[in-house]
């Protein structure tokens, strides 16, 4: 069975669960000290406009100031209507510094981007999403298809849905009544209109409208019907959550549970194992195989490794089965740790084609869970498949942790011998300057060890020949990689050199500096003009079909019994008529696929009659050639034999005529 989980035993941090049995596949955890952006509606002001960046600057309260690009700027606020622009209109044209708006938060701040914005508001409700400045979004939920949309677009054009607004169907509303959506969309209006009223009251920047709490989102977005039961271990973020059941989908008011036992509600369901996988770099796979997920700054990295799996009879089935389960836990990875961007996923190497397909297709299944779009590649052929799931909120390692201190986010640091050796570059690069007097190395108390004693000669050799003094500080709260070199000119060094050891205190104020963003002082949040505002009329409960009783069951197993000859005739024609349909259909195919093999048939015959007419025309030009060799050879040839004939008569006619003289000589 399916269930919610949901512990608040911790005022500073609130978690959520979706466990199917004992297997955790959602996960979700909002930490009171850090402050949740997200869909938060403000009243903010254009302070700098950007024509270069096609955008704005706004500042809406917080430190850093948003970004607001052209595309997010709804027609409503334009101070010139673009068709009076000549040539095509920039920013600069239709808004202008100072100019308040009305804005969410699309994105969190990340890093040193600013938060972007958008005018174009949408208000999230059980069954729908409201647009009131944008009548062109209107639409169903992509995820619905087939029947059930063309179901949902009969229901949307009953709803009475003000002109000048759009209304997106959300995958909760399949299957409800026109009533239930009605009162949705009504309490959305009524939401809207108290956000407006409070955004003329003041002056920006502030809060309007702070996104509820992980509790109400949790179970407005993730109770359907397959959820069991939800089992919150707190009574009063119980009350809470009942309250908002009540009002919101009075039909789950009995799911709501109150978890008392002594034993904690996540240990219970064997579930905080699992939630330390997310916070873990490596996540072992059940057939001895692991994956290793790396966040870099451009995409998230994740490798497969076989490590000791052997399940498969040879190479290529080991690789194949550990990809499949690999597959299987980095979808279910992506949802609890909320990754998103570009993800590039190394599966290992298969051979074969169709176990490529199988990985791909085991990887699509896996993520049809994921509330998120995701969108997926083909495996190359480097073995590499590129993913890109849609940002819903920051990650659950920026939300629960910061960057290492020590290595800065890289993940290494440098050993105690490179450290050492770079100090003392350093120090002796300080000491060639000019007019240098003194050189201070705070260091931490092994690399000041390293230095003092197997370095001390060439320290001292930097000092007599850069005729300075160098002065080693061991400081205990310094760790490597962190160091300080300071140089100090004649005129900043007293007439009496300072001891040593005094100096060694004014290292503790480097401790300051390393200390981590999330020990700063808690900001205490905003408070938001709109609180929760209480819908006017209660919730409809939809009408659910009861089941048969003993004797209506009775009852129509006897109509069952003595209408059943009937009904099995008609059966019989149904299946009678459908066999007519298949064979029809299978003779038309076997009709066009003889029609179709009969006109390749004739399109190979005439190929081969050209074919054969080419090669009939090659062997009558090679056989002229050929005769034409021969006559010519026997022409060659006959003149030949008349030139040796007529030498031979020639020849038979001088010996004549001289046997002629021999006899008149006789």
């Amino acid at each position: 069975m399916k269930r919610m989980l949901i512990n608040a035993t911790h005022s500073e941090e609130l978690r959520v669960a979706l466990v199917d049995g004992q297997r955790l596949y959602d996960l979700d955890i909002e930490h009171r000290t850090r402050e949740q952006k997200k869909s938060n509606i403000y009243k903010g002001r254009i302070t700098r406009i950007e024509p270069s960046l096609e955008a704005a600057f706004v500042d809406f309260g917080s430190e850093r100031h948003g970004f607001l690009p052209l595309k997010e700027i709804s027609r409503e606020y334009f101070t010139k209507s673009p068709k009076d622009v000549q040539g095509r209109f920039t920013i600069k044209d239709v808004i202008k510094e100072g100019q308040e708006v009305i804005l969410q938060v699309g994105k969190e701040e990340r890093g040193n981007k600013g938060a972007a914005l958008s005018t174009f508001i949408s208000l999230a409700g059980r069954y729908l999403v409201l647009m009131p400045n944008n009548p062109r979004a209107g639409g169903i939920s992509r995820r619905i298809d087939g029947e059930e949309r063309a179901a949902l677009r009969e229901v949307m054009n009953a709803l009475n849905i003000p002109q000048d607004m759009g209304v997106i169907i959300r995958t909760a509303g399949i299957g409800r009544s026109v009533e239930e959506l009605q009162w949705d969309l009504d309490y959305l209006l009524t939401l809207w209109s108290s956000i407006s009223e409070a955004a003329e009251k003041r002056q920006a920047p502030f809060l309007i409208y702070q996104e509820s709490n992980v509790i109400i989102r949790a179970v407005r977005d993730y109770l359907r019907q397959d959820i069991g039961e939800v089992l919150i271990d707190t009574p009063q973020v119980h009350q809470e959550a009942l309250n908002f059941v009540r009002q919101v989908m009075p039909q789950y008011e009995n799911k709501i549970k109150l978890y008392s036992d002594n034993i904690p509600l996540f240990n219970r369901y064997q579930i905080e194992s699992q939630i330390e996988t997310a916070f873990e770099r490596e996540v072992k796979l059940p057939s001895g195989g692991s994956i290793v997920i790396d966040p870099t700054e451009a995409l998230v990295s994740i490798d497969i490794n076989s490590s000791k799996a052997t399940k498969g009879a040879d190479i290529e089935e080991t690789a194949l089965m550990t990809n499949l389960e690999a597959a299987d836990e980095i979808a279910r990875q992506l949802r609890l740790r909320d990754i998103g961007g570009l993800i590039v996923v190394d599966f290992i190497d298969m051979n074969a084609n169709r176990n490529q397909r199988e990985v791909e297709n085991r990887m699509r299944d896996a993520l049809e869970l994921d509330r998120a779009r995701v969108q997926v590649g083909r495996i190359s052929r480097f073995g590499l498949m590129e993913l890109s799931r849609q940002r819903l909120r920051p990650s659950l390692g920026e939300t629960s942790g910061h960057i290492c201190p020590r290595c800065n986010g890289v993940g290494f640091i440098r050993d105690l011998h490179s450290l050492s050796l770079n100090i003392m570059r350093l120090i002796e690069e300080e000491a060639l300057k000019e007019n240098s007097s003194e050189i201070h190395a705070k260091v931490p108390v092994n690399v000041a060890t390293y230095l003092l004693n197997e370095k001390r000669d060439n320290i001292v050799a930097i000092e007599a020949r850069n005729k300075v003094r160098v002065l080693v500080l061991p400081s205990p709260n310094l760790e490597t990689p962190h160091f300080e070199v300071s140089r100090f000119r004649s005129d900043q060094v007293e007439g009496e050199a300072t001891a040593s050891y005094d100096l060694i205190d004014a290292a503790d104020e480097v401790e300051e500096n390393l200390l981590a963003p999330g020990e700063s002082p808690i900001h205490r949040p905003e408070q938001a003009a709109v609180q929760m505002i209480q819908p006017n009329t209660p919730a409809p409960v939809p009408i659910v079909k009861k089941d048969p009783s003993f004797f209506s069951r009775l009852f129509a197993w006897f109509i069952q019994l003595f209408s059943g000859n009937e009904q099995e005739e008609q059966k019989q024609d149904q299946k009678r008529d459908q066999q007519n349909r298949n064979q029809r259909n299978n003779r038309n195919n076997q009709r066009g696929n003889r029609n179709q093999k009969n006109r390749n048939n004739r399109r190979d015959e005439k190929r081969d009659d050209k074919r054969e007419d080419k090669q009939g025309k090659d062997d009558n030009k090679e056989s002229d050639t050929r005769n034409k060799r021969r006559e010519s050879t026997d022409r060659d040839s006959g003149k030949d034999n008349q030139n040796r004939d007529q030498k031979q008569g020639r020849g038979r006619g001088r010996n004549q005529k001289k046997d002629q003289q021999d006899n008149r000589e006789q």
